[in-house]
């Protein structure tokens, strides 16, 4: 063998050689790495605005909660509810210094500025803010968006009324209340186009009475469908009890499974899965690959779902009036709501998202022309949006 070949295999076998020895030290290295993040623990801290047993907003979220608690074997969590928006900094304080969390979760919109100024105070902890938009390098923002399964449901609400008045408890005239109550009224006018949506507002997350109020007012106003954004199941309590008495009213229930409380009023209604959130977000802090990345979370996703009780859509009792009406669509044809609803369900659960209700021409309950033929609504618009479409009474009132 000649010297040269001698030498070119020499050099071979370092190349072989160092390429081993790295291999072996990156393996070593990231068996110690995944070694130190499975004996690890971190703590979780959740803040509610209202009671975990109010069956809606808080209720959901603690369902998440318990989830991931359950699936995590590092995990610990602790929570803490009934927290008034204007003093969350000082129980963020509470969870961080006393319970010694190291991720905390604030879950209401009102926290926003609370959980931004805590952020800037605690560098070193990281901190999660549903609802709101505000971030930072240890805060980042996350939610599970509901229009969809509110155009959903107001496609159900539109085929059913017989009155063509739909009434609506909303919590705070927020951003994501109207956004909400635009889908919702969408729904209803396309396949009922004479029924008008009225509002009513509570100004607080959490009042079984307030909202036992608004329902019976609108009830005593000729109102025979009912959607709400409020944490209790006052308002399905409210339908539930004049349909017993006779009068059928037409419930949809508000993000935690309400049919028990009105088997035969709640027609379905608007469920979240915040466990597969937190599951997402837990797991990438654990792995250190957490970012401030803002969490927006829809029906492809897996999050949001209709029903008032998982797995059924819609309640048994309301199928064969849904399957009996139907509507003319310019794409499908002729069409019974109950399969529009199932269609719809299908073309925005596409990676691509084949449909979505906010798209043009889209104009306000002024007239004004909002969003031009054939233009979908964007992220900002959405998270803004301050008018009612064009079959809700009434103007938003200024926050």
């Amino acid at each position: 063998m000649s010297k040269k070949k001698l030498v070119i295999l020499a050099l071979i076998s370092l190349v072989l050689i160092l390429c081993f020895s790295f291999i072996s030290c990156a393996n070593k290295e990231e068996s110690d790495k995944t070694s130190a993040i499975q004996g690890r623990k971190i703590k979780a801290g959740f803040i509610y605005v209202g009671p975990i047993g109010d069956f809606g907003w808080s209720n959901a979220h603690e369902v998440g909660r318990l989830y991931v608690e359950k699936k995590f074997p590092w995990l610990e969590s602790v929570y803490l509810e009934n927290v008034p928006e204007g003093d969350v900094e000082r129980y963020i304080d509470r969870l961080i210094n006393e319970e010694k969390c190291e991720i905390v979760f604030t879950t209401s919109f009102g926290f926003m500025d609370g959980t931004y100024s805590a952020a800037k105070k605690y560098p070193d902890k990281t901190f999660m803010h549903c609802s709101g938009y505000k971030r930072d390098s240890n805060l980042g923002t996350y939610f599970a968006e509901l229009y969809q399964a509110y155009y959903l449901n107001g496609l159900m609400a539109g085929a059913l009324t017989k009155t063509n008045k739909i009434g609506y408890v909303g919590a705070h005239p927020t951003p994501e209340v109207v956004r909400h109550i635009n889908a919702f009224a969408l729904g209803i006018k396309e396949v009922n186009p004479e029924a008008k949506v009225y509002v009513r507002w509570l100004y607080s997350w959490y009042d079984p009475a307030k909202a036992k109020e608004a329902a019976e007012s609108l009830i005593s106003e000729g109102i025979d469908t009912l959607a709400f954004t409020e944490d209790s199941t006052a308002v399905v309590d409210v339908g539930e009890e004049h349909t017993k008495n006779g009068k059928q009213i037409y419930v949809f229930s508000h993000y935690s499974p309400m049919q028990k409380f009105g088997p035969d009023a709640v027609v379905s209604g608007q469920l979240v899965d915040w466990g597969i959130m937190y599951e997402e977000i837990l797991r990438r802090y654990y792995t250190g690959t957490w970012d401030n990345r803002d969490l927006w979370w829809l029906m492809k996703e897996g999050a949001c779902k209709i029903g008032g009780e998982y797995d059924t859509p819609i309640n048994s009792k309301f199928v064969d009036a849904l399957k009996a009406k139907t509507t003319n669509d310019p794409v499908l044809g002729k069409i019974s709501i109950y399969d529009l609803v199932f269609k719809r369900i299908a073309q925005m659960s596409e990676p691509t998202v084949l449909f979505d209700p906010f798209t043009g021409p889209i104009k306000d309950n002024k007239g004004i022309l909002k969003l031009p033929p054939n233009v979908r609504a964007s992220y900002d618009v959405l998270w803004s949006v301050d008018w009612f479409v064009s079959n809700v009474v009434g103007s938003v009132p200024k926050q």
